[in-house]
Order: structure tokens, then C-alpha cells, then sequence
């Protein structure tokens, strides 16, 4: 782990600095005042002094020259006598580069247009350390100049683009021109968009078009750490606000990340200092040096920033904080990373500090390396010597586990092996067929292959593609579905390089397109929904509803309603094909599975509700007493969906006694939250360019379709106690408040507690229950076996036999129905085995709702992992237990209601 010299006397300081640092040593002697106080170890009082050291200097170059040699020497003396820690040092440096290229900004445009002239039109981002405050000592800066030519102060007879070049080479060479003071700053414009041939200042009309259409990978990490830092600040702040979707993308760009990778190993084998630490070892480019934590950083951020805004920060330390509080690397990677980071960049300081040079390389000979040693204040060369051994080592094994995900090397098989030749030592049924099939993807055939781009990110994957295929429970199914998914793709280039950097993900890809149809359908549609099952946490659940509103509540849309219906449809869409993916794998019991759906919607429902509110009282305001409250029932109520359930709501408001709502356009109570609920189920149901969220079940609010779409909670009060079917009470047995304020729920939770405590005459409830289920028998049938829900012995009847125990004796009242079953157990109203059964059909369902969702025996290989989801060992197995279930659940139903049932088993 890396250490901390400890703090030394000011004399003690300043004595290291004269011995060992030549730069300091001729500030000390420069700068007396500023020497003096530094001896007194008055550091803060140095550093104010310091800031004014340009004051009545006869021109701005060498003042600027003289403020940032006093500083380096302040904050040189500070740090090495352990008065300024790092963070302090680099924030303080990077001030000073702004401050002074904002008055170099300045005094160029004054001195050609005057006076009077402003900097608006003319603005300067800082990026690499400069963008993100962590300057060193002798830091280059490395600002991209873009003007804008409708707002550049300019003389009249100027051409915007003359002046704004005229401008930009005075700026350069008043910060970098070397004089009998030094330099300020050094300059390099070497980041500017299309560098080789485009001018010193570029228009914000070009920059755009440039980003926008053909900037590099690395463009990407270096806009991570942009800020405007000089000049027309606000004009920088929205030049990056419109290359924000260059930056951040919501999907993930893999080739651009592969690129990245490549990028940084490149940069790796291109150091000719040695790899191993010691004499001539590079700090910056060397291995498991400072700019691999920066590139483990801006790889996991160009990932993962795009969806979750809590990870766009600029600052490397911050970062890997950010990054580590996301689950998006590992607690311990953010602080050995982070620690090593902040070590390295106090050794480079003191590299910097000997000769005021942009140097991160130990020095060459023995002598030297001991005063580094001295000035950081080590036991001696050999103690920070393995110090930095150990530390990069430690950093190189973690960089080295990152790129090797992000290798992407071509798969050498398909390239050296003839297809036919490939294919017929695969186990297709009919190889010579496979092999023209895959001969003929790469034509006219699919839009995703028609770019030389996408055929070669698809050549890289081709063999590894089909020996997954190939191993798949169903080859033939999967290879049929793969073309399907290519002939529904838009583009292929993203997923081709995703599987490309991930090889792991096609075993994956072959699970689903064998065994899930509905999955393989969703990709084909959205091809991006692979990307969440890189991440660590794919193979987790979600967390609490609160977690997951939160969650969502970090996208980033501004006030963009449109926008939030699609970015909400995008991250429930992702969330639940990474469930699915969880269901088919036999990764998790499917009820945890299906309570995690339900806590999904629950949550998409408060953040969409949340929304839609806010926009509907734009124009029409709201009622100060009143609120709209939504009542999930159905699976939504129990707390369990499938991946292909409805939402079945019910709309209610608390009575008001105001008569029309408070907006520019007030409404009466009534039709106020009738549009409102409309606006509600738009929300949750319209499709918008990111496809579908859920399809919304009104049906069993009060009177139906008949009825008014929302209803207040007076009205619903009246109708359940006198007007609802014993059916409506059967629903409202798993009847759940899902929106709406905690008092206002606990009202309505207590009203429907009342409802359903009412005494009943056992013998009616007994017709009607009976009645009900018949007539649910003759109008809707099963699909198939496996439509446990409605075949006899199956769910609606554990659901009829619960419900008239409910009713009949007011107990058991949990809206989870396992729950109320397992309450009814302990009061002996039903068997154990009756709770097994559920439990053994409910997880069931879940999991054939995904693996066979005609409701009839699917594929062999779907009934095998269906088998495994449902935990028992074989599909025969299943068979007999779900036999012997709904068996139970007859004898159960038998002695609640005196009557057989007719079970086809």
C-alpha cells in the first residue's frame, strides 16, 4: 500500500528544497518575501502572496510568469513540509492555469478590438489534468480555442475566423514563450478537433460537426474531464451540454471501448523506458503507472456514464469513489487504485519540482534517485524504490484484468479454418445448409452486414458465434432465431463488438435464442438490451422499490417529459431482460424473480405517476387537498408478475372540497383526475421510440368499462359496501396501494380492510363463489398444460379455495397470496402440502410465461431448464409434481366447498 511521509519542520523544508531541487532553490533566493514567510511556516499566508506576485510588473506576460513561479514555490515548500496534501496542490495549480489563460483571453482580444471589447464568442475548455483541477507542477495544458462568429469581438475590417487565429497565436505565445522569467504556461493544441489540418481556434459551427460526425474513441475519454476554464464560460457550458450525447451515449459503443483498449495497450508497448521500476522508469506511461488509473477510470465511466449521471465527474479520486458507489467496480479496486493514484502524483511532483520540467521519469543515476528520496522525505532510494514497485504491480494486475476484457481480438478460427469445413465439425443436423446460410448473411441479405464496418466486426465474432450456437440446447431453433435477430437489426456493428469484447456473452446469446423466444424477440428489437449483462451486478436482483425510484431518478432528461417516458421504458426493459436472462439460467427461484418484476413496475409506475402529475399541473395545477392514489391489483397487488403480465389498476383521488383545481386552466375534482389517470396510463403503456413499458388493465375498477376511469375514495367506499359482486371482493383480496402518499394509503388500506371484515352469510358466498368459477371455466379455457393458471387444480382455484376463507372468516388478509396461504396454514384452515403445491405452480408459471409461453410442452432443452427453475430434477419429475399438486389442490377444494373436482392429468 502506498504511504504517507510524515510532516516536517518548515527549515527542514525549505533545506530539502535547497539541496535537492535546483528550481526551488533559485525561487528561495528570487522570491524573499515569499521565502521568508515559508521559513516562518506561514503557508497560507505565502500562497495570498504568492497569487499577487505579478502585481506592477511592467507587461501581463511577466507578471503571469512571476505568479506561477511564486506558487510553485509555496505550494513546492507546502507540500513537501506535508502543509498542502495533494488534492490542495493540484486544485491550486489549476486555478492558476486559469486565471492566467483567461487574461492571456483577455488581453489578446483588447488588444486588437479594444478596450471595451468583451470575451464573449471566444472560449477556452481545459481537458486531461487541466479539466479535471488535477494539474502537476510542470503540466503542459492542453485547452481546445473555439469561437463562436456571431459573438467574436473583432475589429471591422476582421474576418471572424482571421481574427479568432490572430488571437489564438498571441494567447500561445504569451503563456509559452520562454523569457528571463520562465514560462507561464506551456501550450498544446494538439486536442483540437482534426488537429493536423484544422486552425489554431476552431468555430463552434466545425467543432460540432466534427463531434457530431467524425471524432475518435479517445476524443470521447478526453471530453470526460472538458470544462470551459477561460473566456465565454457560458458559452462553454453549452457547446458541452450539445456534444453531451457524444460523450455520455445511453447505449453502449463498444467498438468505441474496444478501441480505448487497444488504444491504452498500445501506448503500453510503445514505452521505451523500462517496464519494471527503477532508473528511468516513466510514472505516466510506464506500466501500472498514473495514466493506466486514469484509463481504468474513463473506460469504466465511457461504459456506464451514458445511463447513470452519477458517474460523469471530472476528478480521478472522485471517480473511482463514484464508480465503487455504483457497484460498477469493486470497493477495494477504488481505494487501492485511488490511494496508488494520489502517491504516484506526489512522487511526479517531486520529479517536476528538481528542474521546473514536464518530466514523469525516475532519473537515471543513483544520486539523483536519493534526493527524490530525500525531498519526499522515504527512508532512502531503495525504501521508495520497492514502495513504487509494489504499486504499480498492484495497479498493472488490475489494468491487466480490464484489458483483457476489452481485448477484442479477432477469432483466428474463422479466419483460417474454410466455413464449410467449420460448420461440418459443428453439431448442426444439416452442415452443408448452415454453411450457405452463413455464406449468405454477409450479402445483400441483412441490413446490419451491408457496411465493410459492420462485416468486419461480424468476421471477428463469426466462428466463436457458431460453435456457441453449435453447443446450444437447440442448435437449429437457435441458429434460426439468430437470423431473425439479424434480420430485425438496424445496425450490427455495436452488438458484433460487444460480443467481440465479451466471447463469454455468446454462450449467453445462445441460451436465449434457443430457449426464450420472447427475449430473442425483445433483442432483435433492441439490441442494446445486452448491455447491462457486462456489468457485475447482472447477476443480482434489484434492490427495494425506494432503491430502484432512485435508480431512475438519476436519468438525466432535464425537464423533458418525452424523454423520460423513453429513458424509463429503456431501463425497465433492460431490467427485466437481465431477469429473464436470470429465469432461464436457473440463476434464481422465479418468485424472486417475479417479486423483483413487481417491484420494477411499482417503481417505473411512482417515477412515471411523479411526472405525468407534474405535467398535467402545468396547465391545469392541482388540488391542494386532494391526491390521486393507484390501486394495484392482480399479480401487481400480490407483488409477483411474469415477464408477461398486465398491470390491473384502479384510479382513485381523495374527495376535495375545492371546486376547481389551481392551474391556468382549472378543472372540476372529477375531471381533473379522470384526465389525470389517463395521463397516468399513457404513461405506462403508450409506446415511444424505445418500444412498449406495460399493457394497463382498468377493467376492475368500480362499474367496470361503464364506469369513470377514476373514481374518489367516498364513491369507491359506497360501491364496494354496497354495490360490488362477490367477484369485485375476491379481486379486492389482492388489492395493494402502489402510488400515492403514505396517509392517503393507510386511509384506503383501512377502508378496504373494513370491506372485506364484512360478515357474510357462508352458504351465498359458497353460490357465488362456485357460480363464478364455472362460468370462468366455459369462457376461458386453458391454452395448453401448462396454463397453470386456469386449468382445474391449478392457480384460480387455489385462488377461489383462499379467497372464500378470506371472506367467509375475515382472517388471512395479506395481499400475497403465498402469505395468506401460509397464514391460513397456521390456523389449520389449510394443509401444508396445499402451500407446497402453490408455491411448486406458482414458480412454475413464472418461469413457463418465458421458456414456454404457447402454454403447451416446448423444446426439449426449454423443458429441462424449465425443470430446473421449478427445482426439481427432470421434466418427468416436473410433470409428476405438478400432477400431484393440482391433486392436492383438488382434495383441498373438495373439503372447502363440497364438490369434486374434474382434473384432466
Amino acid at each position: 500500500m502506498a504511504t504517507t511521509p510524515s510532516p516536517v519542520e518548515p527549515g527542514e523544508a525549505m533545506e530539502r528544497a535547497r539541496r535537492h531541487a535546483p528550481y526551488l532553490a533559485r525561487m528561495i533566493d528570487r522570491f524573499e518575501l515569499l521565502a521568508g514567510l515559508l521559513q516562518d511556516g506561514l503557508y497560507e499566508e505565502a500562497l495570498l502572496a504568492a497569487r499577487a506576485a505579478g502585481a506592477g510588473a511592467s507587461d501581463l506576460g511577466t507578471a503571469l510568469r512571476r505568479e506561477r513561479n511564486a506558487l510553485a514555490l509555496v505550494l513546492g515548500i507546502g507540500d513537501i513540509a506535508g502543509a498542502f496534501p495533494l488534492d490542495r496542490v493540484v486544485t491550486e495549480l489549476s486555478d492558476c492555469a486559469d486565471r492566467t489563460l483567461d487574461r492571456a483571453i483577455g488581453h489578446a482580444i483588447r488588444r486588437r478590438a479594444g478596450d471595451e471589447a468583451a470575451v464573449d464568442g471566444f472560449i477556452a475548455l481545459a481537458l486531461g489534468k487541466h479539466g479535471a483541477r488535477e494539474l502537476n507542477y510542470s503540466s503542459d495544458i492542453d485547452p481546445i480555442l473555439l469561437y463562436d462568429p456571431e459573438r467574436l469581438a473583432r475589429r471591422d475590417r476582421d474576418e471572424p475566423g482571421e481574427a479568432a487565429q490572430r488571437y489564438a497565436r498571441e494567447i500561445v505565445s504569451l503563456l509559452s514563450e520562454r523569457t528571463p522569467e520562465g514560462f507561464a504556461f506551456r501550450v498544446d493544441l494538439r486536442l483540437r478537433p482534426a488537429s493536423e489540418v484544422s486552425p489554431l481556434a476552431v468555430s463552434l459551427p466545425a467543432a460540432l460537426t466534427h463531434y457530431e460526425s467524425s471524432a475518435l474513441a479517445w476524443e470521447r475519454a478526453a471530453f470526460i474531464r472538458a470544462r470551459p476554464a477561460a473566456g465565454d464560460i457560458r458559452g462553454g457550458e453549452e457547446f458541452l451540454r450539445a456534444i453531451r450525447p457524444f460523450v455520455w451515449r445511453s447505449s453502449l459503443d463498444f467498438g468505441a471501448i474496444i478501441e480505448m483498449g487497444r488504444l491504452s495497450a498500445k501506448i503500453r508497448d510503445s514505452n521505451e523506458g523500462p517496464d519494471a521500476v527503477g532508473p528511468g522508469f516513466d510514472l505516466k506511461k510506464g506500466r501500472g503507472g498514473i495514466r493506466e488509473i486514469e484509463f481504468f477510470v474513463q473506460i469504466h465511466q465511457l461504459i456506464h456514464g451514458g445511463r447513470e449521471p452519477a458517474l460523469r465527474v471530472r476528478g480521478t479520486r472522485e471517480a473511482l469513489d463514484s464508480l465503487a458507489r455504483a457497484g460498477r467496480i469493486e470497493a477495494d479496486d477504488a481505494d487501492r487504485l485511488g490511494a496508488a493514484y494520489d502517491r504516484l502524483r506526489v512522487i511526479e511532483h517531486r520529479l517536476q519540482m528538481v528542474g521546473d520540467q514536464q518530466t514523469h521519469s525516475i532519473p537515471a543515476d543513483a544520486e539523483a534517485i536519493a534526493g527524490i528520496a530525500t525531498l519526499d522525505g522515504s527512508d532512502d532510494a531503495e525504501t521508495l524504490l520497492d514502495e513504487l514497485s509494489d504499486l504499480t504491480g498492484d495497479v498493472a494486475r488490475r489494468y491487466d484484468s480490464l484489458l483483457d476484457t476489452l481485448s477484442g481480438e479477432p477469432d483466428d478460427r474463422s479466419a483460417t479454418k474454410p466455413l464449410s469445413r467449420q460448420v461440418a465439425d459443428l453439431s448442426f443436423s444439416d452442415p452443408a445448409d448452415v454453411a450457405r446460410r452463413v455464406e449468405s448473411w454477409t450479402g445483400a441479405k441483412f441490413r446490419a452486414l451491408r457496411s465493410e464496418a459492420a462485416r468486419q466486426a461480424f468476421d471477428a465474432i463469426r466462428g466463436r458465434l457458431l460453435e456457441a450456437l453449435a453447443d446450444a440446447p437447440e442448435p437449429d431453433r437457435a441458429l434460426a432465431r439468430w437470423e431473425a435477430v439479424l434480420a430485425h437489426l438496424p445496425t450490427g456493428i455495436n452488438l458484433f463488438r460487444l460480443l467481440e469484447a465479451r466471447p463469454a456473452l455468446l454462450e449467453r446469446l445462445a441460451a436465449i435464442l434457443s430457449l426464450a423466444p420472447t427475449l430473442a424477440d425483445r433483442l432483435a428489437r433492441r439490441p442494446e438490451l445486452f448491455d447491462p449483462l457486462i456489468d457485475t451486478g447482472a447477476s443480482e436482483l434489484p434492490g427495494s422499490v425506494q432503491e430502484i425510484v432512485a435508480d431512475l431518478a438519476r436519468i438525466d432528461v432535464g425537464d423533458n417529459y418525452e424523454a423520460l417516458l423513453d429513458r424509463v421504458r429503456q431501463r425497465v426493459g433492460e431490467w427485466r431482460f437481465v431477469l429473464g436472462v436470470q429465469l432461464i439460467e436457473g440463476a434464481r427461484d422465479p418468485r424472486e424473480i417475479g417479486r423483483a418484476l413487481a417491484r420494477v413496475a411499482e417503481a417505473a409506475l411512482a417515477v412515471l405517476g411523479k411526472a405525468a402529475e407534474a405535467e398535467f399541473a402545468h396547465k391545469h395545477g392541482r388540488f391542494p387537498d386532494s391526491e390521486m392514489l393507484v390501486l394495484g391489483l392482480g399479480r401487481l397487488g400480490g407483488g409477483e408478475l411474469t415477464h408477461l403480465s398486465d398491470l390491473d389498476i384502479v384510479y382513485l383521488y381523495e374527495s376535495s372540497d375545492t371546486a376547481e383545481s389551481d392551474g391556468e386552466r382549472p378543472l372540476s375534482a372529477s375531471l381533473y383526475f379522470n384526465r389525470l389517470a389517463q395521463r397516468f396510463t399513457g404513461a405506462l403503456s403508450v409506446p415511444t421510440s424505445a418500444g412498449a413499458l406495460y399493457e394497463v388493465d382498468t377493467r376492475l375498477r368500480p362499474s367496470g368499462t361503464q364506469g369513470p376511469l377514476a373514481v374518489s375514495l367516498d364513491r369507491f367506499d359506497r360501491y364496494q359496501r354496497d354495490e360490488a359482486w362477490t367477484w369485485e371482493h375476491m379481486a379486492l383480496l389482492r388489492a395493494r396501494t402502489v402510488y400515492g402518499s403514505q396517509e392517503a394509503r393507510a386511509r384506503l388500506d383501512a377502508m378496504i380492510r373494513d370491506v372485506l371484515c364484512t360478515e357474510r352469510e357462508p352458504a351465498a358466498l359458497r353460490r357465488d363463489v362456485l357460480n363464478m368459477r364455472d362460468e370462468m371455466a366455459r369462457h376461458k379455457p386453458p391454452a395448453g398444460s401448462l396454463d397453470l393458471k386456469l386449468v382445474r387444480g391449478g392457480l384460480v382455484d387455489v385462488e377461489f379455495v383462499v379467497h372464500f376463507l378470506q371472506l367467509r372468516d375475515g382472517t388471512a388478509l395479506d395481499p400475497e397470496l403465498g402469505q395468506a396461504i401460509s397464514l391460513l396454514v397456521e390456523s389449520d384452515a389449510l394443509d401444508r402440502d396445499f402451500a407446497e403445491a402453490h408455491a411448486l405452480m406458482a414458480r412454475t408459471l413464472i418461469a413457463a410465461r418465458m421458456l414456454a409461453p404457447e402454454a403447451t410442452p416446448p423444446s426439449p432443452a426449454a423443458r429441462a431448464a424449465l425443470a430446473k427453475a421449478a427445482g426439481v430434477g427432470s421434466w418427468g419429475a416436473l410433470e409428476t409434481a405438478l400432477g400431484n399438486a393440482r391433486s392436492t389442490v383438488a382434495a383441498a377444494w373438495a373439503r372447502t366447498f363440497e364438490q369434486d373436482l374434474e382434473l384432466d392429468l
